[in-house]
């Protein structure tokens, strides 16, 4: 099976420049990424779905409709047979990264033969995470260079809001 298609999954919790190079270095390799933010109930996001994806879509609107933007909730190889693809990226920036990934990975395998690809962010991008972001943030730090000028408004929004609210 040869495919045009891969899906990118993640909280995406908010996005980040290192998320956005995994996109753009996807789109040398694919037609099309499927960026897939999860739901995930296990884990409590700073934004709700519909802004997570919000965002992601205001960060690729360049791309033309080579990115498509979608929430999803359980399985993964379920959310990638939707697309009619078996090819799943993955963004790892440390050794950690990969341990717990490759988890993933061979599960998903198990499950739909779904091979996972692991990138790498450029290296002056590697350190970035959502949780780093979101605690420069909440602490005043400058996150221009971590994410776009509209997650850092929105960032920026939710903060205000969380100090008003406690």
């Amino acid at each position: 099976m040869t495919t045009k298609v891969c899906v990118y999954p993640g909280t995406f919790d908010p996005v980040h420049f290192g998320h956005l190079d995994i996109v753009d270095r996807a789109l040398n390799i694919f037609e099309t990424v499927v960026v897939a933010i999860a739901e995930n109930p296990k884990k409590e996001p700073f934004f709700s779905l519909e802004e997570r994806i919000k965002m992601f879509q205001d960060a690729v609107s360049k791309y033309k409709g080579r990115v498509i933007v979608e929430g999803f909730s359980g399985l993964l190889v379920d959310f990638a047979r939707k697309y009619n693809t078996k090819i799943i990226i993955r963004g790892v920036r440390l050794f950690t990264d990969f341990e717990y990934e490759l988890q993933i990975a061979m599960t998903n395998y198990k499950l739909d033969k779904v091979e996972t690809f692991f990138m790498m962010p450029q290296q002056e991008l590697i350190h970035i995470s959502s949780s780093i972001v979101k605690d420069v943030a909440i602490h005043g730090g400058d996150i221009s260079s971590m994410v776009t000028p509209f997650v850092k408004s929105m960032l920026e929004e939710k903060v205000k809001t969380l100090w008003k609210n406690s």
